[in-house]
């Protein structure tokens, strides 16, 4: 944005920020129309899905922030159209990620690893095994890491054993995860290409296109922008203050791999809190967008965005896995490899906690 928000009123800063993200739909669309069939139209295609995805959410979230300054009637009938188009044109891609992302990590556990000598004890405490798959993860995903408790008399053994058996159902479980994968990917894919040519879609684009134009405030609307950021900013706080951080401030949480690992719905009820910080955590980034203009974002709330995707998408992979084990008539040894694929997710999820807790209080860390 060419203005400076300090030189304009919240209305015309707010004008400013939805018209172009307004523009930045419209364009998307336009290039989405433009894309040929071949391999390459096929990737642009989905490029411009993302961006346009990107600036409804953007939309939507700024509409939900700062509702106050806007026409009431028109925001929310604008807001779930948006909702739905975000969620429509995302399944698609989620669904291609989860299945790359599981059969990924089925290769991995699957190959045999090259022994890896003891770390010797640090302190009193003995140290962990250095090819531990959560440590690996802790490692890549956050600053610093804690080494976990020795592992139990036989432990050692039971987690490099099963690699010969595992490698006996991960060829059954990869296929059966592609077929489930790919038939909920092309079902989304069909509904995002009715979304498109639906009198529903168009309804939005016109809003939109609206409001690249004119964007319908309040008459006179005299509330500040601050003051409804900051309520954005303040509830994101609450949230994130009733996570168990101390407990994600260490990359092995066996509390957390117990119910992770259970049969209830003990992981969806334990993902929920963080799931909501997510959501608000985004709300809060494009509130600052609209106060910051072209300031470059804050990197803390980056790093800590990063690793709730990775945490939402490690989750949703162990739900598939589990989803997959519980079909019918399958070998003792495909569910057994789709036992270990859920398994290493669970551990995916806490070393994204762990990247969060990480990034999060790396301000408070570092500062004098």
């Amino acid at each position: 944005m060419a203005q400076q928000h300090h030189e304009m009123t919240a209305g015309e800063a707010l004008s400013v920020y939805l018209q172009d993200q307004a523009t930045a739909f419209l364009r998307s669309l336009r290039l989405h129309r433009e894309s040929s069939t071949d391999a390459q139209g096929a990737e642009e295609s989905l490029a411009a899905a993302r961006s346009l995805r990107g600036a409804a959410r953007r939309v939507g979230a700024t509409l939900h922030t700062f509702r106050p300054l806007l026409d009431q009637e028109w925001t929310e009938a604008l807001r779930p159209e948006l909702a739905w188009l975000s969620g429509t044109l995302a399944r698609e891609h989620a669904y291609a990620a989860r299945l790359d992302r599981l059969l990924g990590a089925l290769h991995r556990l699957s190959t045999p690893a090259p022994a890896v000598p003891a770390v010797p004890a640090v302190g009193s405490r003995p140290a962990g095994r250095v090819g531990s798959p959560l440590l690996e993860r802790s490692r890549e995903l956050g600053e610093g890491w804690a080494q976990p408790p020795a592992p139990r008399t036989g432990e050692a053994r039971a987690t490099r054993k099963p690699v010969g058996q595992l490698a006996v159902g991960a060829a059954k479980a990869a296929a059966l995860l592609e077929r489930q994968l790919t038939l909920a990917r092309t079902r989304a894919h069909s509904a995002a290409l009715q979304a498109f040519g639906s009198s529903r879609f168009h309804a939005v684009a016109d809003s939109v296109a609206v409001m690249a134009s004119d964007v319908p405030l309040r008459p006179a609307p005299d509330t500040d922008l601050k003051p409804l950021a900051a309520l954005a900013e303040a509830q994101l706080m609450e949230a994130v203050a009733a996570l168990p951080l101390l407990r994600a401030g260490h990359p092995y949480n066996a509390e957390a791999l117990v119910h992770g690992l259970a049969a209830d719905t003990a992981p969806e009820a334990q993902d929920a809190p963080w799931l909501k910080v997510r959501s608000l955590l985004r709300l809060h980034r494009y509130a600052q967008e609209v106060l910051l203009g072209d300031a470059p974002p804050d990197a803390r709330l980056t790093a800590a965005g990063a690793a709730l995707n990775r945490h939402r998408e490690a989750a949703e992979a162990a739900a598939a896995a589990a989803s997959a084990a519980r079909t019918p008539r399958i070998a003792p040894a495909t569910a057994y490899a789709l036992g270990v694929l859920h398994a290493d997710q669970r551990h995916e999820v806490e070393a994204a906690r762990f990247a969060f807790q990480q990034a999060w209080l790396r301000e408070a860390v570092t500062a004098p």
